[in-house]
């Protein structure tokens, strides 16, 4: 890990430990959209379908996705508090690769915005095509 001068004249650098929490953040919120799909998959469906493998299969995976995003969140945390605020990085091209224009104002230290979990939680009814 590169520690970098801490002089901002003119460079987009800011503290990785920073960084890291705005992650781990995107990833609880990933965990968060993947859980409101458990009740769709078992809500008013027959016995059947609930009884079925390959059902079984979807759910395990769907809390398995959910576990793992968490135990990713929780290391980056880990990381992150073990970081010194002098260790600074610069995001720019990192953000650049991000296609999910609010996942990347999110990522960005000086915007705050809400997260997908919560903005699709109050867009009940609306569609958004992408």
């Amino acid at each position: 890990m590169t520690q970098l001068p801490h002089d901002h004249g003119g460079d987009a650098s800011e503290p990785l430990r920073e960084v890291m929490a705005r992650i781990r953040s995107e990833l609880v919120d990933v965990a968060q959209l993947i859980e409101r799909l458990e009740p769709l998959l078992s809500n008013g469906r027959s016995t059947e379908f609930l009884a079925s493998p390959d059902h079984m299969r979807v759910m395990q995976g769907i809390d398995l996705a959910v576990q793992k995003t968490h135990g990713l969140a929780d290391f980056l945390d880990g990381i992150s508090e073990r970081l010194e605020p002098e260790h600074l990085i610069d995001i720019t091209t990192a953000l650049n690769v991000i296609t999910l224009e609010d996942m990347k104002r999110r990522l960005m230290a000086s915007i705050h915005a809400p997260s997908s979990a919560e903005t699709y939680q109050k867009a009940s009814g609306d569609l958004e095509f992408f």
